[in-house]
């Protein structure tokens, strides 16, 4: 986490139970089974303080990981040849990375709020010469609608309920509903956009949103990535629109 994430921070710590952040992207299992083997971290946590009455911890990433990456750009996603990919809170990069590395997208756009992810963003494609197919834009995504008008793929990971508060959130989704309006365009979110909405719990908002009326879900076979390195439950967490 970026020192600057103080609302992402506060959220973690808040959850009913004790939660670890560990970016997916950096931190595959065998390198936490190693930090765990190691005594730098652990998968437990005490229910009675000086027992030996332990439960696991939950895990959050803000990141796909790359077996979540090879399953979005090699089953989920169709040919993506000479279409426009904008990852809506890219953080590390990790989408752009994937789909530079697994897609034919003729361009790929991160739009990141936070100035530190940014950098480290700027400094991997630099590095990596990515430069040729993939932007990083240092914004709001509500400031963005012409990029989000144009986009022919969405990704969403995770990217409100953490870093804003409930009416940023719905005022967010609003103008992805007003601005990604592009028939046949594709929209990719985790968890599912009934499950994040769901935590706002306001029913203006959702008659508002009119989801049926904007996108459907698109069926995904789930079965077809299970490798073994491969965790079945967060590829369940990864859902697909189209709109409308």
């Amino acid at each position: 986490m970026a020192p600057s994430e103080t609302m992402a921070i506060q959220k973690t710590q808040q959850k009913p139970h004790p939660t670890v952040h560990i970016d997916a992207f950096l931190y595959d299992e065998e390198a936490v089974d190693s930090l765990c083997e190691e005594g730098k971290m652990s998968r437990n946590y005490c229910l009675n303080c000086g027992s030996h009455r332990t439960a696991l911890l939950e895990f959050i990433s803000h990141s796909f990981s790359i077996p979540e990456l090879h399953f979005l750009f090699h089953n989920v996603l169709p040919d993506l040849t000479g279409k426009l990919v904008v990852d809506v809170g890219s953080r590390l990069g990790a989408v752009l990375f994937g789909g530079y590395l697994y897609s034919a997208a003729s361009q790929l756009v991160g739009v990141e709020i936070s100035s530190e992810f940014v950098k480290l963003q700027t400094m991997a494609v630099e590095k990596y010469g990515f430069s040729d197919r993939i932007q990083v834009i240092h914004a709001d995504i509500r400031s963005q609608a012409a990029l989000v008008q144009n986009a022919d793929v969405l990704i969403m990971n995770n990217v409100f309920e953490y870093f804003m508060e409930p009416s940023e959130q719905m005022q967010a989704w609003l103008f992805i509903s007003q601005n990604f309006r592009k028939k046949g365009a594709l929209l990719v979110t985790v968890p599912s956009i009934q499950e994040t909405l769901a935590l706002l719990q306001d029913t203006v908002f959702l008659e508002t949103l009119a989801l049926g009326q904007w996108i459907e879900e698109v069926p995904l076979d789930y079965s077809v990535y299970l490798k073994k390195d491969t965790d079945p439950d967060s590829l369940k967490q990864i859902h697909l629109y189209r709109v409308l």
